[in-house]
């Protein structure tokens, strides 16, 4: 549940457990979800003040369902399985033999129908109904039993369609078309709740620790806050995320892992470039055996390797710059720049818990600072 404080103006301001506000949750939600411009996601007044995680992600899952109802749920053709006295489809004579159906004068078929009962719909339902379960709306008692009033209700709704298992790479695996943008976003937040509330792999009703379920919650949202603000904020860039690099090795090795850094930014004008990874971690600085903080080295080797196996491409790849950027709310803010071997790198904090325009110009100033 998420924890509360008051400002110098009395407004209770409901934060999570690493102290960043609600309101910004649903700022980075804004640009995460980047496929629908933000105006066009209708009517959302009072998400901002949503009282904890769980709530906000309620709130814009059943806005979002309750707007495409009105036009109807997605529909595709499914195989339908159906004890019947007149044949229809293709007969499945495995079962009519397995349950002596032929003797009683009907038969197992098969055939395809046009139904709202498919995965994206049954991922959406089974999504609902463990957040009806299991999620922490905030401590006022009336605004928890309206969020659970309206969960059940399209529970109810959507009585026609199966309630599947849960787990995110049944969501990723989903096929959307291009008129499914309104799904993407669902499906989105609907992996977001799953890894929120993932079990653990030991049996009973165990779950993970909520500061590392927070951390895969929070990892996927940053990392398309990221990606989706440099490409609405920086015309001047060409802003590419998930670019894979190749090793230029000398032999070929099955084994090499693949290199794909979060984003990597060209300027437009003159052709630098940047390499950025962003990191949600719970600390951008970690303790080594001597009790003294240090960077996270495996975070600056694979920033390393993406610049050094990239340097003799051209002149401006050698000059290329790298990015840790991580989120912070500590006292420890960090603007560190470092040269190694001539490669450029820039170790920079964004403080989440900030007014948001101080965020925005704090990611505007990152890549000035690194661009100098």
């Amino acid at each position: 549940m998420a924890m509360q404080f008051e400002t110098k103006q009395d407004e209770i301001i409901f934060c999570t457990k690493y102290g960043i506000p609600i309101r910004n949750i649903w700022h980075l939600l804004q640009y995460a979800f980047g496929e629908i411009p933000i105006e066009r996601l209708g009517n959302v007044q009072g998400v901002e003040n949503a009282p904890s995680i769980d709530a906000l992600f309620a709130m814009l899952l059943c806005k979002f369902l309750q707007q495409r109802m009105r036009i109807g749920l997605g529909r595709n053709y499914i195989d339908e399985k159906h004890l019947l006295r007149q044949i229809r489809g293709k007969i499945l004579f495995t079962d009519c033999v397995k349950h002596q159906t032929l003797q009683q004068g009907q038969a197992y078929c098969q055939s395809q129908e046009f139904s709202i009962n498919v995965p994206k719909n049954q991922i959406i339902r089974s999504t609902l109904i463990k957040l009806n379960q299991i999620g922490q709306f905030g401590p006022d008692v009336d605004e928890s039993n309206k969020i659970h009033h309206t969960l059940r209700r399209l529970i109810r709704e959507m009585e026609n369609i199966d309630v599947i298992e849960l787990k995110p790479e049944i969501i990723r695996r989903q096929q959307l078309g291009r008129n499914d943008q309104d799904y993407r976003l669902m499906l989105f937040l609907c992996e977001l709740i799953i890894l929120r509330h993932m079990p653990t792999d030991s049996s009973g009703s165990t779950y993970l620790p909520d500061i590392t379920r927070d951390e895969l919650v929070f990892h996927q949202i940053y990392e398309r806050f990221v990606a989706n603000f440099y490409r609405q904020n920086l015309p001047n860039w060409k802003v590419t995320p998930q670019k894979r690099l190749i090793w230029h090795e000398s032999t070929i090795n099955q084994y090499l892992p693949i290199m794909k850094p979060d984003l990597m930014l060209v300027n437009k004008n003159n052709g630098d470039i940047i390499i950025l990874d962003t990191k949600f971690t719970k600390s951008s600085l970690i303790e080594n055996q001597y009790a003294n903080q240090t960077f996270n080295s495996s975070h600056l080797y694979q920033l390393y390797a993406y610049l050094k196996t990239q340097e003799h491409l051209s002149e401006k790849h050698a000059r290329a710059t790298g990015i840790l950027l991580y989120p912070t709310v500590s006292k420890i803010h960090l603007a560190e720049r470092i040269s190694i071997q001539d490669q450029n790198f820039l170790v920079q904090t964004i403080d989440l818990s900030m007014p948001w325009q101080d965020i925005e110009c704090k990611l505007i100033d990152t890549i000035e600072l690194a661009h100098m």
